[in-house]
C-alpha cells in the first residue's frame, strides 16, 4: 500500500476544537473503499470515527459527499473534519460543580458558562474547570475515555467571558458539530462593552490574528496577513454611552481572543480587559469623581465584558435550525446600568 503520508494536510482551528484533513490520492493507487482507505492514511481515524464523520457528511471527495463504499481512486482529493482528539492525558477529577444547563436532549446539552470558569483543564487550572463538571455529571460524554480531558466540547470560550458552550453527548453529535463549526455556518453572537464609540456603528473586522511573536498569551491582529489566520468579525454598536459603547459581534471565524484583538486594534478595547489594556481609564477626564466612578465599575466586573449571548446551529439529530439565547449576567448588566445613569446625569 501507498504511503501517502506527504500527502496529508492538517488545519487546527484555535477555538473550534477539530482538525481538518486533506489527503490527495498517490497516482498509483488502486480501488479501495473509503472508510478502509482512512483507516490506514489518518492517525486517530477508527472505523467508528470514520462512519460518524461519513454519517454527518463531513467526508468529501472532488467537494462532494460520499458513502462508506465510495472507492477511491488516484488523484482524489479527500477533505475530513474530525472532532479533535484531546492532546493531555492528564486524568481528569470529577468534581460536584453546579452547571446553569439551560437546555439539553439526548445529543445536546447547552450550558450557560461563568465568567470565573475555566472550561478545560491546563496547566494551573487542573480543577474547578467546566469539563471536571461535565465528567461528574455525564460519564458517557465522546472523547471521555482513559483520562481524557475534553468530554464533548467542539468550541470553548476564554475563562472571564461568560456565555453559551455547545456540549455534544454522543460521537456523532460531536462530529456533525464539528462540521458546522469548520464551515462557519455555526451563529455566534456576543455582548461586548468597549471604549469609546467606533466611528462607523456597525462594520466588519477581516484581519487575521494569531499568537503574538512578543508574547505568546496574547493574541495580535496582522493586518497585511503575514501571519495568523483569517478572523472575520462583524460588530453592531446597541447603546452609545459616551465614554463606552455596548455593541454586538458575530463571529465568522472563532480564534483565540478574536474579539478582544480585534477590538483593541480597531482602538476600543473591552471594558476592564487587563490583557489588553481594558482595565484603565481610556475616555473621559480623569477627575476624582469619574475615576471613583470607574474604579467601582472595574470592581464589580473584574474581567472582560463580553458575553456570548446566542448560539444558532442546525440540530445533529432533527436537522432543524435550533436556537439559544442567554441575558447578561448579574455583573454586566450592574455595569451597563451603572454607566447608562451616569451619563444620564451629566
Amino acid at each position: 500500500m501507498d504511503n501517502l503520508n506527504e500527502n496529508i494536510d492538517i488545519n487546527e482551528e484555535d477555538d473550534e476544537l477539530f482538525e481538518h484533513f486533506r489527503v490527495v490520492a498517490d497516482k498509483g493507487q488502486t480501488l479501495m473503499r473509503i472508510d478502509k482507505y482512512l483507516i490506514h492514511h489518518l492517525k486517530n481515524a477508527s472505523r467508528n470515527r470514520i462512519q460518524n464523520a461519513i454519517d454527518a457528511e463531513s467526508i468529501k471527495v472532488n467537494d462532494k459527499t460520499v458513502k462508506a463504499s465510495y472507492k477511491v481512486k488516484p488523484f482524489d482529493v479527500i477533505t475530513v473534519s474530525f472532532p479533535h482528539p484531546p492532546r493531555e492525558t492528564k486524568e481528569v477529577l470529577p468534581e460536584n460543580i453546579p452547571l446553569n444547563i439551560i437546555y439539553e436532549d439526548e445529543d445536546i446539552l447547552i450550558v450557560n458558562k461563568d465568567a470565573a470558569m475555566v472550561v478545560h483543564p491546563a496547566f494551573g487550572n487542573w480543577t474547578g474547570t467546566l469539563v471536571n463538571a461535565l465528567v461528574y455529571h455525564f460519564q458517557n460524554l465522546p472523547t471521555h475515555r482513559n483520562g481524557e480531558i475534553r468530554p464533548g466540547l467542539v468550541h470553548r470560550i476564554d475563562k472571564g467571558t461568560s456565555g453559551l458552550l455547545v456540549i455534544a453527548k454522543n460521537e456523532y453529535s460531536m462530529t456533525f458539530l464539528a462540521k458546522q463549526f469548520f464551515e462557519h455556518s455555526i451563529e455566534r453572537t456576543y455582548y461586548a462593552l468597549i471604549w469609546g464609540e467606533p466611528k462607523e456603528p456597525k462594520g466588519t473586522i477581516n484581519a487575521h490574528v494569531g499568537r503574538s511573536l512578543k508574547d505568546r498569551k496574547v493574541t495580535d491582529v496582522f493586518p497585511d496577513g503575514q501571519y495568523g489566520k483569517e478572523a472575520i468579525t462583524h460588530y453592531e454598536v446597541l447603546k452609545n454611552l459616551r465614554y463606552v459603547s455596548l455593541i454586538k459581534c458575530n463571529l465568522e471565524t472563532g480564534r483565540t481572543h478574536q474579539i478582544r484583538a480585534h477590538m483593541k486594534y480597531l482602538g476600543h478595547p473591552l471594558f476592564s480587559d487587563e490583557v489588553y489594556g481594558g482595565n484603565k481609564i481610556l475616555r473621559g477626564q480623569v477627575f476624582n469623581k469619574y475615576k471613583q466612578f470607574v474604579e467601582n465599575c472595574f470592581e464589580i466586573i473584574p474581567h472582560q465584558a463580553l458575553h456570548a449571548k446566542s448560539l444558532g446551529f442546525i440540530h445533529p439529530r432533527t436537522k432543524k435550525w435550533v436556537q439559544f439565547d442567554s441575558d447578561l449576567p448579574v455583573d454586566f448588566q450592574t455595569v451597563l446600568d451603572k454607566w447608562e445613569k451616569y451619563v444620564s446625569n451629566e
